[in-house]
């Protein structure tokens, strides 16, 4: 066993506000992760070194063991190990490793580990770019004569000893990206997810900081494991006060088998750090996807969108979805989607899937003349479609019914009348993308709304588990597809929240945030889905008057702004909308084309008030700091009678602002005798004083929203 010495090697990744320490003996270890440090010339960084050696309490083994970034049972690590498995007659199990090399170059840092005896290599992918982004990868490489088994192998980050708070999320269907806080001081926390698919229950993604961590104050490393598939996250702290985050990717018995030769990678975990709290986390989080997910797949502004289902459902006719689409062009939409209900047999949900011909009975002339139509309207086309899923009343299971993803001689249970598509078959999987590439060789679709609505039971091919293999096996279909078509945009539904994650969305272009469109639940949505997504990628739509899934009735207002701080679009039957109604949507979208330049490409800040649970506040500042866009959200009854003050970051302490009123509630200065005289007089206030001193809030009715512009003269 090693002991941390001042001559082991350290090394160093820097990013612009944070940096990461590793030393390396037998194993790596990170010792520190943290802000970044003025003096880190490699004699500065040995004398560091001296000043982390553990001492070796009584009682415990005689030898400091490091947690290090690939914690083994084998070394006396008793927490979590990094990796589980075994060869055949359960030898090999215990595997000590031991690194080999160390390679360095700019923001990266591979680490190669070997445990000679049992005849595994270890490889360790590490970075920190200039957007502060830690990513953390392992690969496993079975060199033996014969299988290695694995039943465990995950990413592991100790972080500071001061981490002793836990937000997290979790959710259902229509009520994703809810917020958690939880305390960390002895045992641990573990996150699980056995649905198949990212999920609306455990979004694989965690916060640790400091305790009383909030939006401006505070140390704070926020971790999403990229994976689509089952996961489990988790926080343990060690009986020495040391803690360690882990997250994985989890895997079925039986499913991962190494032949000799063979590797395993596991997903990527992405993590940010923060001494200033939540809301720079989130920055970076969102400048990391601009820059180095999305890159230029964005190219243009973030078009309005409309899409059919929540205005006629599966009640398709084709000289009414065209009136839709004028209608909908008259108001100022640029994307025109049909969703489900448009292939061949579809009628409701019970029937169909997997059956992608165009129903000649509802659209006898084809989709073609609607294509043209939209598109001689000025707007772009999309379609709905759930390819991986697929109805036993279908025609396509009657011919293929070993297609199903299922063990056999089981009646698993369906999820919305539906099961899934084995992609592993390689005959179901070709069918899929034929499919896809027929309508998007021969149709001018511009964009697909990508479904999936079910949960994955019995995830097996040829009666093994394959959970992850389904997984990737969706990654090759997306990877294929946008090969082909390169210009076609996706967009990542899953009923709504189900499947959102940065591999995912190195696939597609938008993700839909939730099935729920009632203004009051979005706000706690999109609030959630803030701390690792811009709005850009956040798609936001204004619904009906009355949800269609809560049944309450909302306000234009309410409903328009919450709507405005994502990827603006309209979920309605815009045909059987008033005049008056109209004229109010065209309002608003020509409000969202005015700002998603700013939207899209600002800095985005979660605004804290004294009343945390009436308001909430969402705030986009452009790069030059010359101007702000800010939406006040009363969600419920204001706790006093007075609702404190407005804090605004992010401004320059130099530059002075006149704020003007953008939009606001219809009755505003209906409901008091006087609402803070700032908000009619054009008075001119000072960054640094807006910030420190802040501005009294109005007085608003529960499910209302202002919005306000702050420009710099």
């Amino acid at each position: 066993m090693t002991t941390l010495q001042s001559s082991s090697p350290i090394y160093s990744l820097i990013g612009t506000r944070s940096q990461i320490l590793i030393t390396v003996n037998d194993v790596a270890d990170i010792v520190y992760y943290g802000s970044r440090l003025s003096n880190t010339d490699d004699n500065a960084l040995q004398q560091m070194v001296i000043g982390l050696e553990r001492p070796i309490p009584f009682g415990r083994l005689d030898s400091d063991i490091p947690i290090s970034i690939n914690p083994q049972l084998g070394r006396g690590n008793f927490g979590s190990p990094a990796l589980e498995g075994f060869r055949n007659s359960g030898l090999d199990w215990s595997p000590v490793f031991i690194v080999t090399n160390v390679t360095q170059e700019d923001h990266r840092l591979v680490i190669e580990s070997h445990d000679q005896q049992v005849q595994l290599n270890w490889q360790t992918d590490i970075k920190l770019d200039s957007n502060d982004i830690l990513q953390i990868s392992q690969t496993l490489m079975n060199h033996g004569n014969n299988d290695y088994h694995v039943t465990r192998y995950a990413n592991t980050v100790p972080i500071a000893d001061n981490a002793n708070e836990i937000l997290s999320f979790y959710g259902r269907w229509i009520k994703e990206f809810q917020q958690h806080r939880s305390m960390l001081n002895h045992g641990g926390y573990i996150q699980e997810n056995r649905r198949g698919r990212t999920s609306h229950e455990h979004y694989p993604a965690l916060i640790v900081g400091d305790h009383g961590f909030g939006e401006d104050h505070g140390q704070v490393w926020g971790a999403h494991l990229a994976w689509s598939g089952n996961h489990r996250i988790r926080v343990d702290v060690k009986a020495d006060g040391r803690r360690v985050l882990q997250a994985e990717a989890l895997y079925l018995p039986g499913e991962i088998t190494l032949q000799p030769q063979q590797s395993l990678t596991t997903p990527t975990l992405y993590m940010s750090y923060s001494q200033h709290g939540l809301s720079a986390m989130s920055q970076q989080f969102h400048q990391h996807i601009r820059t180095s997910i999305l890159k230029d797949r964005l190219h243009k502004p973030r078009p309005i969108h409309l899409n059919t289902w929540e205005g006629i459902y599966f009640d398709h006719n084709p000289e009414y979805i065209s009136a839709m689409a004028t209608e909908a062009a008259a108001m100022g939409v640029e994307r025109f989607i049909i969703d489900d209900g448009w292939f061949c047999g579809r009628n409701d949900d019970t029937s169909s899937l997997g059956d992608w011909f165009i129903d000649k009975m509802k659209y006898p002339n084809g989709l073609t003349p609607i294509i043209e139509h939209v598109h001689q309207l000025g707007m772009e086309f999309g379609l709905w479609f759930e390819p991986e899923m697929i109805n036993k009343d279908s025609d396509l299971y009657r011919q293929y019914p070993e297609w199903l993803l299922a063990v056999d001689g089981y009646e698993q249970p369906t999820g919305r009348h539906q099961y899934t598509i084995d992609l592993q078959n390689p005959a179901a999987f070709e069918y899929i993308f034929e499919r896809l590439d027929h309508f998007l060789s021969h149709y001018a679709i511009d964009y697909i709304k990508w479904d999936m609505n079910r949960e994955i039971v019995q995830p097996a091919h040829n009666n093994r588990s394959a959970g992850c293999k389904q997984v990737a096996q969706y990654y090759a279909l997306l990877h294929k597809l946008n090969t082909k078509h390169p210009n076609v945009e996706i967009e990542s539904c899953a009923a709504g929240g189900g499947r959102i994650d940065y591999e995912v969305l190195k696939h597609t272009h938008r993700f839909w945030c939730s099935d729920n469109n009632d203004p009051l639940e979005r706000q706690a949505i999109q609030r959630g889905m803030s701390y690792f997504y811009p709005p850009e990628v956040m798609g936001t739509h204004i619904g009906s008057h009355t949800s269609h899934t809560t049944h309450r009735t909302h306000s234009m207002n309410f409903r328009g702004n919450t709507a405005l701080f994502g990827h603006m679009g309209l979920e309605l039957d815009p045909v059987k909308a008033s005049n008056d109604e109209k004229q109010v949507f065209r309002y608003y979208i020509q409000l969202y084309k005015k700002w998603r330049s700013l939207l899209h490409t600002g800095k985005n800040y979660r605004l804290s008030f004294n009343d945390n649970t009436a308001l909430q506040g969402n705030m986009v500042v452009s790069s030059s700091q010359s101007q702000a866009l800010i939406s006040i959200n009363q969600l419920t009854m204001p706790t006093y009678c007075l609702s404190g003050r407005l804090y605004i970051p992010g401004l320059h302490s130099n530059k002075n602002y006149r704020i003007t009123i953008i939009d606001q509630p219809e009755n505003l200065n209906k409901i008091v005798n006087r609402q803070p005289p700032w908000l009619a007089s054009q008075q001119l206030f000072n960054g640094e004083w807006l910030q420190t001193v802040g501005l009294t809030l109005p007085i608003m009715d529960p499910e209302s929203s202002l919005l306000l512009q702050f420009k710099a003269l």
